[in-house]
């Protein structure tokens, strides 16, 4: 019945939603996306040469993924059918490849459009292969996760990845200008609220369009909202974060970088991204206390007492007040002296120690607790560091057929200079007592 009721026309007058109503029906209407659908843009080129091959779109949500998809097949003729991952399983995927090859041996080719392709397990992903490879379905795959990390590397070979970008603030205006005119009704915004409102969109065009809506349908006759009743009328979005995926990853990334970085006010907004997404507090936390030991060693060891320390204060105040001690922990890791001189060194011996094995201690210093072993020289010539000037023996500590080792070099920064200057005495004595002993 209700394709009598389409075929009609009668659905043109049924409610549509803004963003459906403003779908663009050229690639030259897509906003935001001049890298890929302008004169020298990559999807541009490709229907020049009306040769698409299989794609992989990825990109954030409301880029015009799907809008473009819809718009390829269009304009090289094919026909164009869409399945969603989330809802499509090996059977269904058996008919449409059915379907395409009976239309190709009529002559027709079939761009198949699959949203989420992401949500495919590998055996699914790998069903798509044969008829990619020749030629049944010009593949094209919407993404929000990487593909690098999603896809199968099979799938990825045969594809090209065309990288979607998060719309910036003029693409967003420039779209809530077309809704007003489409609609024939300015936005009851000041000039503040509606730059608060393109915030708002955090470069999703679709969100952007609904949150038009939800102000044309929340104000009076005549009323005009400035920013903060704006912001109390809409509740903002959330923030384009899924904490198991990509942006959960590139988030902490940032906060350790900019911390390595030695920059506070950039390690303090990327804690924030993270909590006002809902982050998990303790994983903010242990990353913390990974760039304490990973990037401040010694350089400056309270580095890890106060990383520790922000965690239990977490624990003991809980959220929000425990928060500030995170972003006390992050302004203190970003402005302390930074080596990674002790880091370096522990990958070195551990590669050292893998690559020799169970190669003995000298046996000046194993114990001897049994006649046998004080018989087997365990223990002799072994010297009380205590006992020594400067308690400080200099003997040789390492196997023999190793040799003595210098993993940990320390810089001249925070601490570690006077650790540095330690070990340069330590080793003045070491020659002095090797002298003597000679």
């Amino acid at each position: 019945m209700s394709d009598l009721f389409a075929s009609a026309g009668l659905d043109r007058d049924a409610p549509r939603p803004l963003a459906d109503l403003l779908r663009p029906t050229s690639l030259a209407e897509v906003v935001g996306q001049e890298h890929l659908t302008g004169d020298g843009g990559a999807l541009t080129r490709l229907l020049r040469g009306r040769n698409l091959g299989s794609l992989i779109l990825w990109g954030p949500p409301g880029t015009g993924k799907t809008t473009a998809a819809r718009l390829l097949a269009g304009e090289t003729d094919l026909h164009f059918e869409q399945i969603s991952a989330i809802f499509s399983g090996v059977a269904e995927l058996r008919k449409v490849f059915e379907a395409a090859r009976a239309r190709r041996a009529a002559g027709r080719g079939t761009l198949l459009f699959v949203d989420e392709i992401h949500r495919f397990n590998r055996a699914q992903l790998d069903a798509f292969l044969p008829v990619v490879e020749d030629g049944t379905v010009t593949l094209v795959g919407a993404t929000t996760e990487n593909p690098s990390f999603e896809l199968n590397a099979a799938l990825l070979s045969r594809a090209r990845v065309l990288v979607f970008r998060a719309l910036d603030e003029a693409a967003v205006a420039k779209l809530l200008d077309r809704a007003e005119t489409v609609t024939g009704r300015p936005l009851p915004l000041d000039e503040e609220a509606r730059a608060v409102l393109v915030r708002m969109a955090d470069g999703d065009g679709r969100a952007a369009l609904t949150l038009a809506e939800e102000v044309w349908r929340s104000v009076g006759p005549d009323e005009t909202l400035d920013a903060a009743l704006l912001q109390e009328l809409i509740q903002r979005r959330a923030p384009v974060y899924d904490k198991a995926q990509e942006g959960h990853y590139n988030l902490i990334s940032a906060l350790h970088k900019t911390i390595r970085g030695s920059d506070p006010d950039a390690a303090l907004y990327y804690l924030c991204r993270m909590l006002d997404a809902g982050e998990d507090r303790l994983f903010i936390a242990r990353r913390l206390v990974r760039a304490a030991v990973e990037d401040i060693g010694l350089a400056d060891p309270q580095a890890l007492a106060v990383a520790n320390a922000a965690k239990e204060a977490f624990d003991f105040l809980g959220s929000p007040e425990g928060e500030l001690a995170l972003a006390q922990a992050a302004v203190y890791l970003a402005t302390a002296p930074k080596s990674n001189a002790l880091y370096t060194a522990y990958k070195a011996a551990t590669r050292t120690a893998k690559e020799h094995g169970s190669l003995p201690p000298p046996r000046t210093i194993l114990n001897a607790p049994t006649k046998l072993m004080r018989k087997l020289g365990y223990g002799e010539g072994y010297r009380y560091d205590h006992d020594e000037p400067d308690a400080f023996s200099g003997q040789d500590y390492w196997p023999e057929r190793l040799g003595r080792q210098r993993f940990y070099t320390p810089t001249d920064r925070g601490f570690e200079r006077r650790v540095a200057e330690r070990l340069d005495w330590w080793e003045v004595r070491r020659r002095e007592r090797a002298g003597e002993d000679s």
